[in-house]
């Protein structure tokens, strides 16, 4: 018996639900970073964070807001690392941008740094990684 079929979404339906994941997992990642900064470094507490909302965001772009046709699940899974890994390289230059040239404090350079990282991360994931046919 194979899985229920989701059915394809269209892409005006598929970015809201992306921005909607995205708006979850970079509230888990500020609230994590707010609660660890005070402990830790301000690059680990980033790094600790971001890991905590990557994996969140990955269950709920593979399962509900970008839900794939594909069936290559393990080529899929590679993928969706390449494109944490070009996430976490912008995330990290633009926070470190912000923090360093900008003077923000930890939480606003994080704040900031995933808009940049938002844009880049959905072209590869609702194109690529995650695409609907």
């Amino acid at each position: 018996m194979s899985p229920p079929s989701v059915p394809p979404a269209g892409f005006p339906l598929r970015l809201l639900r992306f921005l909607v994941v995205g708006g979850g997992s970079a509230a888990l990642q500020l609230g994590v970073l707010a609660w660890l900064q005070g402990w830790l470094a301000p690059v680990v507490a980033f790094t600790v964070s971001y890991a905590l909302s990557t994996l969140a965001h990955y269950l709920a772009n593979r399962f509900w807001a970008l839900p794939s046709a594909r069936r290559d699940t393990g080529r899929q899974a590679l993928e969706y690392l390449g494109a944490v890994g070009l996430s976490y390289a912008i995330n990290l230059g633009a926070f470190q941008l912000a923090q360093h040239t900008f003077g923000l404090g930890v939480f606003w350079a994080a704040f900031w740094a995933i808009p940049p990282a938002t844009a880049v991360v959905f072209l590869v994931l609702n194109f690529r990684v995650f695409r609907s046919a």
